[in-house]
């Protein structure tokens, strides 16, 4: 029996935040275990605590109670990617990185033109990083995480705002993601559009863990219950699709 390996263990992560009637519990005790090299949807409605969770765990926020343990650095791109470009270019952003982290000058050579390369951003390399489309802000943040060999790849809500070749765009880079044995995690209530993609498939509501299975077995729950549509109800798998 071969031993699973975990990119990311939570145990029983509790987070409160004081508000004007009072404390509320956003994160009612999570537990969750995602393999290395592995692609996991976590699911939810907006206000669910997907955010929140990720957030702790890559360090910008600090739980109430409860511990993790990572594997590595975890990438996280946020939802409004742009309010991460650093640099006027691509070629500028993917390297502030690297270069904060202490990188010999070729090696940052070398890890912007991969990360420019895996991305697909080549062409674009110097140009205003500002008027980029929605979908290669997205990939470029992406970049900027390839660049620092950085293991763990969040994406939270990556189909915000794209038109449906923002939505190719940012599928053919998770496929990339996980060919290169990436840890990649999706927070998205937008299922139709990546489940297929994933190994796993996890929903959070009001803070807690309701599913935590395959996307076969996720597909067969009833997910409006927890305020998700279930793309069997509206739309054919895309995991065949050409990306």
């Amino acid at each position: 029996m071969v031993e699973k390996s975990f990119a990311v263990t939570v145990n029983q992560i509790r987070k409160s935040f004081n508000t004007v009637n009072g404390p509320r519990q956003v994160l009612k005790g999570v537990s969750l275990e995602i393999e290395e090299g592995s692609c996991v949807v976590i699911g939810g409605e907006n206000g669910s605590g997907k955010s929140l969770l990720m957030n702790i765990i890559a360090g910008l926020e600090q739980a109430d109670k409860g511990t993790f343990k990572t594997s590595g650095r975890i990438g996280l791109v946020f939802q409004e990617a742009e309010t991460q470009i650093l640099g006027e270019t691509p070629r500028e952003d993917i390297a502030f990185g690297p270069k904060n982290l202490g990188f010999a000058k070729e090696k940052i050579q070398t890890a912007v033109t991969k990360a420019l390369e895996a991305t697909g951003l080549t062409e674009k390399a110097d140009f205003s990083a500002r008027f980029l489309s929605g979908g290669e802000k997205r990939r470029l943040a992406v970049a900027c995480m390839l660049a620092m060999d950085t293991p763990i790849i969040v994406l939270d809500e990556p189909y915000a705002n794209l038109d449906y070749q923002g939505v190719k765009q940012v599928n053919a880079l998770i496929k990339k993601l996980k060919e290169a044995k990436k840890t990649v995690i999706i927070l998205s209530h937008e299922l139709e559009k990546c489940l297929a993609l994933s190994d796993k498939f996890v929903v959070l509501y009001q803070g807690e863990i309701m599913f935590d299975g395959t996307p076969e077995e996720g597909l067969r729950q009833n997910l409006e219950q927890w305020n998700i549509r279930n793309p069997l109800t509206c739309y054919n798998s895309i995991r065949d699709m050409e990306w």
